[in-house]
């Protein structure tokens, strides 16, 4: 009976925060780094996320096998693992035609609205109510990274708006796999993360893709870089944070991910801030620096 109970509540927050802590903090000081080694590997996004999919989940699984703490799935985990790996890899797709019909500026910002998503999906699924001062941190660290991004909506066009569209869809799918990935305490977030990219290989295996032998050294260590380090590291990190964080504190870490992206385009492609952007840069910080002291306090 105990044991069952375990596997779907997440952990006490007085026992888990500070584990997944750390943990959610790498995972998205990592996840800022993507686009780097996406745009240095040069090839389309079919092959990076196949490339990706498989080398990532390989390395999870192999070592799953050589920790030997496989877990025999329940019916219920191995539904919470199929939608959750189903919303992944759907949350994706949108996201790179949201990248081609909107821009680059519009796209992640709409798709930084998934904390909105994770509070309004465990308010309404949950019945829990979410404080008010969390809602005006995500509001504050929301307008942070509409600063942040200079995002510029003189231009106008159908496509912009159905990019908006997908970018909104994703960050909803995105949301969905975060809160099933909570409904998965009992299970290695390394088995969770690693079945979840192997489905995402299935479904991308019947698309033209980029064979690993093709491609120079330049092209093939972004690849590998993105399946080693961003998705079996990254995603052990990311998915041991879910299980270990309350909701609140998951949705405002989030916003290290576009705070990091943008200093990697000032430091690799010297980019040019605005003052403007530079104060979105300190609301996001604000915002995360007041929600962990309120997280203390309350300690």
């Amino acid at each position: 009976m105990t044991s069952s109970t375990s596997n779907t509540t997440p952990l006490p927050a007085k026992q888990a925060d500070w584990p997944g802590l750390w943990r959610m903090i790498l995972a998205m000081l990592m996840s800022g780094t993507i686009g780097l080694f996406v745009v240095e590997s040069g090839q389309d996004n079919t092959t990076v996320v196949f490339w990706r999919c498989l080398i990532g989940g390989s390395a999870l699984l192999a070592y799953l096998s050589w920790r030997r703490q496989w877990q025999k799935l329940s019916r219920a985990n191995s539904g919470w693992l199929l939608l959750g790996g189903l919303a992944l890899v759907a949350n994706w797709f949108c996201l790179f035609g949201a990248y081609h019909l909107s821009s680059i500026s519009i796209a992640p910002l709409v798709y930084h609205t998934q904390p909105f998503f994770l509070l309004l999906i465990v308010a309404v699924s949950q019945r829990q109510a979410i404080a008010a001062s969390q809602w005006m941190l995500l509001l504050l660290a929301f307008c942070g990274v509409a600063l942040t991004t200079g995002l510029d909506l003189s231009s106008s066009g159908e496509q912009i708006w159905l990019g908006v569209g997908l970018a909104a869809i994703a960050a909803a799918l995105y949301a969905v796999a975060t809160l099933t990935t909570r409904q998965l305490t009992g299970v290695p977030p390394a088995q969770i993360a690693g079945l979840q990219m192997m489905l995402g290989v299935l479904i991308l295996l019947p698309f033209p893709k980029t064979m690993l032998t093709e491609l120079a050294l330049p092209q093939l260590v972004p690849i590998l870089m993105l399946g080693l380090m961003h998705t079996a590291l990254m995603y052990n990190l990311m998915y041991s944070a879910f299980q270990r964080l309350p909701v609140s504190s998951i949705a405002l870490l989030s916003f290290i991910y576009p705070l990091v992206a943008v200093l990697i385009d000032l430091w690799y492609y010297d980019l040019k801030l605005a003052p403007l952007q530079i104060l979105g840069m300190v609301l996001i910080l604000a915002a995360i620096g007041l929600h962990q002291r309120g997280q203390l306090l309350r300690r």
